[in-house]
This record gives C-alpha cells, sequence and structure tokens, in this order.
C-alpha cells in the first residue's frame, strides 16, 4: 500500500509568494503532508510568515534539518522557465534518495532521466515521480468533447502564474458542496500533485496539447458534470501562448473564468508586452474561442495578494464595475460571486 506523503520541499533561496508555485499550492491545499521546506534565505521563518499562510511549517537551511522532521519524500516546490533543475540540486536529491525518501519533481528535466540520480533510486528501492512526464500515447484533438454533456469550464489568465490553478480548487469544493458532481482537470504539474492524476500539456509535443486536453475532459466527464478545466499560460504570452491555445481548442470549454493581477501591467519577463485593458482582453479570449465553440466569460477572479484589504475591495469593485461579471478575489475574500455564476451557467446551459 503507497505510503502517505511527508514531503520535505526543495525551493531553496525561491520560497515566496511568486517563486516557488508548486510549494506554495502543497502547503495552500495538503498541509497536512508537508513536513518543511528548504530555503537558506528563509530559514528560521515559518509558511505563514513567509507566504501568509501554511501556519508553523517550519523552513530550513539545509537538507540535514530537514530529514530531522522525518520525511518520506522530497517535493521540488519550484516551476522555474524552462523547468531545468539547478546543478548543485542534483547532489541534494542524490543525498535524498540516498537517505530513501521518494522524489516528487514537476520540472521540465525529468529526474528520472539524470543517469547518476536513476541508478542511485534502483540502488536504494526509490520511487522517481517526474509529474511533468506525458503518457506515451495521445491523440490529436478532433471536437469529441462536443458530444460529452458535462459542463466544461476553463480558467484563462492574462499572464502565467496569475492564479488559474487556484480558481478552479477554490470552487471545486464548493460546488461539490452544492450537490453538483464537479471534477478538476489538472493541467500542470502542481495541479497533477494535488488531484492525483491530470497531464503536465506544457510537456506535450505541440501537435497532441489538444489532443491532451480533450482526453482530461472527456475522462472527467465521464464521471461528473461539471468539468474544471485548469487554464495556462496567455493568449498573449509570447512564450507560452501555444499552450494556452491548445488547451482552449482541446477542452473545448461552454465557458471561461478571466484570472488576472490588477496590479500587473505587463507580462512577466517580457515587460515588452503590455496587458490591455481587462474589458478588451475579455473580449479577445472570448473571440478566441468563437469559431469552435462560443464561451463567454462568465466571471472574473483578481489575485489581490500584493495589495492592503482596502485596494483589494476597491479592485474588486472596479473590475466588477467594469466588465459588469460577478468578481472576486476567491482565496482572499469569499468565492461565492464566481461559484454562483459558474452554477447558474451550469444549472441554465
Amino acid at each position: 500500500m503507497p505510503r502517505s506523503p511527508r514531503y520535505l520541499i526543495l525551493a531553496d533561496e525561491n520560497f515566496g509568494p511568486e517563486t516557488s508555485k508548486t510549494a506554495n499550492a502543497c502547503i495552500r491545499y495538503t498541509p497536512d503532508h508537508v513536513v518543511g521546506v528548504i530555503d537558506r534565505r528563509q530559514a528560521g521563518r515559518t509558511a505563514q510568515q513567509v507566504l501568509g499562510f501554511g501556519g508553523a511549517i517550519p523552513v530550513v537551511a539545509t537538507l540535514d534539518e530537514g530529514l530531522a522532521l522525518k520525511p518520506n519524500a522530497l517535493l521540488i516546490g519550484i516551476a522555474p522557465a524552462g523547468g531545468q533543475i539547478p546543478p548543485d540540486w542534483v547532489r541534494l536529491v542524490g543525498r535524498a534518495i540516498e537517505h530513501t525518501l521518494e522524489i516528487w519533481s514537476g520540472l521540465h528535466s525529468f529526474i528520472g532521466d539524470i543517469p547518476e540520480l536513476a541508478a542511485l533510486a534502483k540502488q536504494h528501492g526509490v520511487t522517481i515521480h517526474d509529474l511533468r512526464r506525458p503518457p506515451a500515447k495521445l491523440p490529436v484533438s478532433n471536437g469529441r468533447v462536443r458530444e460529452v454533456a458535462a459542463t466544461v469550464v476553463l480558467t484563462v489568465g492574462t499572464d502565467c502564474n496569475i492564479g488559474k490553478m487556484t480558481t478552479q480548487l477554490q470552487l471545486l469544493g464548493k460546488l461539490r458542496a452544492r450537490g453538483i458532481r464537479t471534477s478538476f482537470a489538472a493541467t500542470g504539474q502542481t495541479g497533477i500533485l494535488i488531484e492525483g492524476r491530470g497531464i503536465g500539456v506544457d510537456a506535450v509535443v505541440a501537435d497532441f496539447i489538444g489532443g491532451a486536453a480533450e482526453s482530461l475532459v472527456l475522462e472527467c466527464a465521464a464521471e461528473s458534470d461539471l468539468v474544471l478545466v485548469e487554464g495556462q499560460g496567455s493568449i498573449i504570452h509570447p512564450s507560452y501562448s501555444g499552450v494556452t491555445y491548445g488547451l482552449l481548442h482541446g477542452s473545448l470549454p461552454h465557458a471561461q473564468i478571466m484570472c488576472a493581477q490588477p496590479s500587473r501591467t505587463a507580462i512577466n519577463r517580457c515587460e515588452w508586452v503590455k496587458i490591455p485593458p481587462l474589458v478588451d482582453f475579455i473580449r479577445m479570449s472570448e473571440a478566441a474561442a468563437a469559431p469552435l465553440r462560443p464561451a463567454p466569460v462568465i466571471g472574473v477572479a483578481l489575485n489581490t495578494y500584493d495589495l492592503d484589504e482596502a485596494s483589494a475591495l476597491r479592485a474588486v469593485e472596479t473590475v466588477h464595475r467594469e466588465t459588469g461579471l460577478p468578481t472576486t478575489d476567491p482565496v482572499r475574500f469569499d468565492p461565492a460571486p464566481v461559484v454562483d455564476a459558474s452554477a447558474r451557467f451550469h444549472e441554465t446551459r
């Protein structure tokens, strides 16, 4: 029987609100499975002090300190651009394997493909979980989602790392509590870690991204009436828009939820790409979906973590007024406006 994970999260020199997406989501949604975080810069603090949530989960400076917390797994807690593992981490992961810790990673560079680590894992009987490794065979998409009865709702966003996965996870439990059979289609390494299944679509060969999305929706629709698809990237992102469009065309959503950060005016790391006004962006996203299946934006989920309370409330009110759509920060405030919008759309479709 698989043992219950006790993650020691590796996020060295990167543990923070915007720099350790995988670590943060694991701490937010599965805190009982996290024993500590490795980050020499934040050592001595707690997850609560660094992130604003996570309680007393400690931050330690070294693997040796982390081993004292009795983990049984090491989780790579960052998703850097390109998904490559820093060279000095290879040695640290090797030591973790020698201490029989399972390895969980969502990086593009598969831990199991690093010869010395694969050999160590075999020697010590350790399992390496490369969350981004796609299935061996995937189809191209051809519109099969049109045949399912379930309602499909996709989160889209003005940029990467803006709350598309978090929004769906915040909605999931609330919709289920209303008696709606709802499932979550995880399309990124962090969502897969939390949900326990999914496909990391940004590791799929381009021709098959749509097919991966289609396969996920078909699987989820077989057991639910409402499918929440985790979005990726942005339609204007010069690096990752290919994944965004593949998801949009493969999952064929009936509706979209727009995710945005009020303080972000340009694409991160591509500041030359300015983010259009949200009303315009919503029109662009609806237009991108329309030729295959009309998918109106039915709500807006804001990420206001970097604003004070009063500014966050003003941002929610401003976006609601300008777009005419139900708006909230589903983490900071009550997610009900977007939950209500999703339930209402599903029930009246």
